[in-house]
């Protein structure tokens, strides 16, 4: 057996052509579904078709898409390194899926769904006027502009550990198939693509499972150097919130960045809308719970399984893994190396997760265009050939500014926590500005939208900051024990001790900065709720909650306002607004 470290990478580079023709036919058949939907399937060429299905769309290939778009790369190749490195303590966060589930399944779905919309964002307009709109869109835009080349590097980082192909030359090959799929299907070639690419994230983590078992004679064995330590851990109940993860922080923060994710932003919400009625979008979104716990869990075991195998010679000191997220992959190349076709549907499967992402992203992003930065600035109706030209545009420049950031992207640390961290930044305030309109009536547009800026200034302060720290190697994560003593290898034992020295210790940093990254978003909703209700009690005084229109307003809380009738008071304020289309102006104008 070969000795040397470098011996032992080339040696695990054996991804043959059975495993390329895995691989680029699960990119072909992308290709197909989009040539399919956009070329083959007689249907309108409108603007309600290309990003919304007709609204016409199937509750289990949304659910399923929904799934896909949400479960990156990120999380496929994140979760089991964190896993590996610092238990299943992240996995808690499975209860604040389904809590998220709940609330917004009964309070957010209804109220968007109602309102038969295509951008999320118009509903801040409704509510409160063009400049939160505005504000809503913008941040929607920074956020998938920073998130995207996240979700493109983490597969090519794969990708690269199994072939040794440089990443740079592998994401533009697979942004143009996404883009080509995406501007030429719209929604439809976006969900269906979604559908088989769910099937294959699936199997290819199941794949992995079955045989990293068999070859270590049984989950017992897998769970038993879990147990032995401490990476299978009951839930920390520890109050104390600059603690990593608590069950408290997985429970309440898991909750709020799920529910931002899931119930507010246009990457998931645009799906839900595209189904026919609230009852099939509720469907659709319990659907996704399950599916995204099981997931997780097959995501988490694996992570154990990685422990179990590399227990006694750990590829993340040695150097083997040369990045933390290249952790599975080195794993499955360990495993299924001499099973031709199998580390590509391995690879197929991360690929998958990183497309359907994407594919989401990119026609969510052509709907907020058209719809929020170029329809409302325009004196004409635009015609049907100038949407379709501004929707395909928008795909495309996306696609290739999202490509070329990946440059920036490989120059960061470990993406799950990064990831969260940085999304923090739009995704609290933006939760905080939607559950103000949706639950407290009286919070006019002044005060909604500084307390949204006053959130997004607050927490690109808190992250930006608190990942300073973790560069600098002055907040230091303790990972779960790890050896090297049984490594049958040659490597750099200078490693071993080797870290990241800082001027400044743990204790010098604000306590603040400590705080766990799983309370970000709600710590952003927090501060822009309390900052825009104390601007309505002293500053730009309180709206009257019986001029907004009961449809913009939840279940409960528009009984409490308008009374047992206020059925009825929606469908006036409907008639209305609909009458008052032609002259363009919003709901919120005419209910004033």
């Amino acid at each position: 057996m070969a000795t040397d470290l470098e011996d032992i990478v080339g040696h695990m580079r054996r991804f043959a052509w059975p495993d390329y023709l895995v691989f680029v036919s699960m990119l072909m058949l992308c290709i197909l579904i989009g040539v399919y939907f956009g070329f083959v399937q007689r249907k309108p060429n409108t603007e309600s078709e290309y990003l919304m299905g007709g609204r016409t769309m199937l509750v289990f290939p949304i659910a399923l898409s929904l799934i896909a778009s949400f479960i990156s790369g990120i999380t496929l190749l994140g979760l089991p390194t964190e896993v590996y490195s610092f238990g299943i303590q992240y996995v808690y966060v499975a209860l604040g899926v389904t809590l998220m589930g709940f609330v917004m399944g009964f309070i957010y779905l209804p109220v968007f769904h109602k309102l038969n919309i295509t951008s999320t964002y118009e509903y801040l307009e409704s509510r409160f006027d063009r400049r939160l709109r505005m504000f809503g869109s913008i941040m929607f835009t920074i956020m998938n502009i920073g998130y995207l080349p996240i979700v493109i590097y983490v597969p090519a980082l794969a990708f690269n550990q199994v072939t040794g192909v440089n990443i740079h030359v592998i994401t533009p090959i697979v942004c143009i198939v996404c883009v080509f799929y995406t501007c030429v299907g719209g929604l439809k070639a976006v969900v269906w693509t979604d559908v088989v690419q769910t099937f294959s994230m699936f199997g290819a983590l199941v794949l992995v499972a079955v045989k990293g078992t068999i070859d270590l004679g049984g989950s017992d064995v897998v769970f038993r150097s879990a147990w032995n330590t401490g990476r299978l851990e009951r839930p920390n109940f520890d109050i104390n919130p600059t603690t990593r993860h608590t069950i408290w922080s997985q429970l309440i923060g898991g909750f709020v960045y799920w529910l931002q994710t899931n119930a507010v932003s246009q990457n998931m919400i645009q799906r839900y809308l595209s189904l026919p009625s609230v009852a099939a979008g509720r469907r659709a979104l319990w659907i996704f719970v399950f599916g995204v716990c099981l997931l997780m869990s097959l995501c988490s075991y694996c992570g154990l399984l990685i422990y179990a195998t590399y227990q006694n010679c750990d590829p993340l000191t040695t150097k083997l893994a040369r990045a933390k997220d290249q952790l599975l992959p080195l794993f499955v190349m360990d495993i299924l190396r001499d099973l031709p076709g199998l580390p590509g549907l391995f690879v197929a499967g991360v690929f998958s997760a990183a497309l359907s992402s994407l594919s989401t992203c990119l026609n969510s992003m052509s709907a907020v265009i058209l719809e929020d930065f170029v329809k409302p600035f325009v004196s004409k109706p635009l015609s049907q050939r100038t949407i379709n030209w501004i929707m395909r545009s928008v795909v495309v420049g996306v696609g290739a500014l999202c490509a070329a950031l990946v440059f920036v992207v490989e120059k960061m640390g470990t993406v799950l926590q990064l990831t969260m961290s940085l999304e923090a930044i739009t995704n609290g305030p933006l939760l905080g500005t939607f559950t103000l309109g949706i639950l407290v009536p009286w919070v006019e547009s002044r005060s909604a939208l500084t307390g949204g800026i006053v959130g997004v200034i607050f927490m690109s302060w808190l992250s930006l900051k608190a990942q300073y720290w973790v560069a600098t190697g002055t907040i230091v994560f303790p990972h779960k024990p790890m050896s090297v003593d049984g490594c049958t290898y040659e490597f750099d034992r200078s490693l071993i001790n080797a870290t990241t020295t800082s001027v400044y210790t743990t204790d010098d940093i604000f306590p603040l900065f400590r705080v766990s990254y799983m309370w970000y978003t709600f710590l952003g909703a927090s501060v822009t709720i309390l900052v825009s209700l104390i601007c309505s009690a002293l500053i730009f005084g309180r709206n009257d909650p019986k001029t907004v229109s009961p449809d913009l307003m939840a279940g409960f809380v528009r009984r409490y306002i308008h009374g047992p009738d206020c059925a009825l008071k929606g469908n006036q304020h409907r008639a209305i607004a609909s009458g008052s289309n032609t002259n363009g102006k919003t709901l919120h104008e005419s209910a004033l």
